[in-house]
């Protein structure tokens, strides 16, 4: 492994840690798998169903996320540049892109271990019925890929500012926007002056038409180019903040 993997994994390795130091990242936790639990059986009308499948479970992913991902990734930059570490960070010896690549896979592996607590669900499923094992795991895997977009824009605004709450505000506002992006009342509204083109083209950034996908069983490789664009630029942009800062 090269030097830069290392400093990488060890960057990574301490935020991580640093997750678990306060009782917040176990509050969050339990507020995920207790959100996902009662959307899933209770508002989602699994039992009602009368099918063995985690459609309801996949559905809401997108809205939980709107909210507990920013709050997960609100932190990265804004608190480094709040109490003044934030150069003190970047004299170390790594590049930039190391440090914004450790921080964002850290917090990446915290919401990857928030979902992997979800396997009662999928146990749950499995003694009730007869469910698509396959369609299930790329379910699970779109919802980590849209987690991931969600936190890359998060760590974007994080970096805009030193305040958390604005950059919960700001990657909520623009996350929102890219889950609305492929609705038909958003399409309908600007059928009305826009050109198909265009229109199409708004739609083709919703996360949430991507993310569809996923929850039918299907991996598309233009999916996961999609989701892997956002958090590739997201970076590159945050990265671009960083040095501009």
């Amino acid at each position: 492994m090269s030097a830069a993997w290392r400093a990488v994994r060890t960057i990574a390795g301490r935020e991580l840690a640093s997750y678990f130091v306060s009782p917040v990242a176990y509050v969050f936790l339990v507020i995920f798998l207790l959100l996902t639990g009662f959307l899933t059986f209770t508002a989602g009308g699994f039992f009602e169903r009368g099918e063995a499948s985690l459609v309801a479970f996949f559905a809401w992913h997108p809205w939980v996320y709107l909210v507990l991902v920013p709050a997960v990734g609100m932190r990265l930059w804004a608190e480094e540049r709040r109490a003044g570490t934030l150069e003190l960070l970047l004299t170390f010896p790594v590049t930039a892109w190391q440090a914004i690549l450790a921080k964002f896979l850290a917090s990446w592996a915290f919401l990857a271990i928030a979902l992997a607590l979800t396997f009662p669900v999928v146990i749950t499923v499995n003694v009730l019925g007869d469910p698509d094992n396959g369609q299930i795991f790329a379910g699970y895997l779109g919802s980590l890929f849209l987690a991931g977009a969600y936190l890359a824009i998060t760590s974007l605004t994080s970096a805009m500012t030193r305040n958390q709450v604005i950059a919960f505000i700001l990657s909520v506002i623009v996350c929102l926007f890219l889950a609305l992006a492929g609705f038909n009342p958003v399409t309908s509204l600007l059928e009305r002056w826009a050109s198909p083109a265009l229109v199409d083209t708004v739609a083709a950034f919703s996360v949430v038409t991507h993310f569809n996908g996923f929850q039918k069983g299907v991996i598309d490789s233009r999916d996961v180019l999609f989701f892997l664009s956002v958090i590739g630029f997201s970076l590159f942009a945050t990265s671009v903040v960083l040095r501009n800062r």
